[in-house]
Order: C-alpha cells, then structure tokens, then sequence
C-alpha cells in the first residue's frame, strides 16, 4: 500500500511541476504577444498622430493635395506594421505550441525509458 501511496505521490508531484511550466510557458508566451502588440499601437498611433497633426495645420486645398500621397503612405506603413506584428505573434505562438508539446511528451518519454529499462 505504501508503494502504491509513493507512486500516487510522485505522479502527483510531476503533474504539479508539469502544470506550474506549461502555466508559465503560456504567461511568458501572453506577455511577449502583448509586447508585440503594444509596440505596434504605440508607432501607428505616432505615426497617425503626426499626419493629423500636419493635416490640421493646412490651409490651402493645393497644401490639401499634397498632403494625400503622405497619408496613403503612413496608411500604407501602418498596414505593413500590422502585418509584421501578426507574423511575429504566430511566430511566438508557434514557438510556446512547441514547447508545450515537448512538455507534453517529457512524462512519456521517462516512462517509456523506465519501462525499457525495468524489462531487461
């Protein structure tokens, strides 16, 4: 009885290292996105912030006009902004799937190597 109380034990422990990594995997994973992210905001909201602010202070519609190529420009900027950042969330999303994977596959691996050797 006291064996099987050890075995429930260590399992239990194990389980309990496991859960506590792939919690913190998905924190660290939560935080880097949302760095990505905030970072993105912060420069498209500069770069908005700047046009609008050089759009306000036009008087003439010539001034007007020329000011529409910029605007497509730092639209076009944004946008490619956002891309990246979307590729670079997928990245890091792609890369904490992974770890949790090889988390995921430590407890089997051991017992299988155990179980290789108890057998010879």
């Amino acid at each position: 009885m006291s064996a099987q109380f050890n075995d429930f034990s260590s399992y239990t422990q194990q389980f309990a290292a496991v859960a506590n990594r792939a919690n913190r995997l998905a924190l660290e994973n939560a935080e880097s996105v949302f760095g990505v992210q905030l970072r993105t905001f912060e420069r498209t909201t500069t770069a908005a912030a700047g046009f609008f602010g050089e759009l306000a202070q036009v008087g003439a519609q010539d001034e007007l006009q020329a000011l529409l190529p910029k605007g497509l420009q730092v639209a076009r900027d944004n946008l490619e902004r956002l891309a990246s950042a979307n590729q670079e969330v997928v990245g890091l999303s792609l890369k904490a799937g992974e770890a949790l994977g090889e988390l995921v596959r430590q407890p089997f691996a051991n017992a299988a190597s155990k179980a290789g050797r108890k057998t010879r």
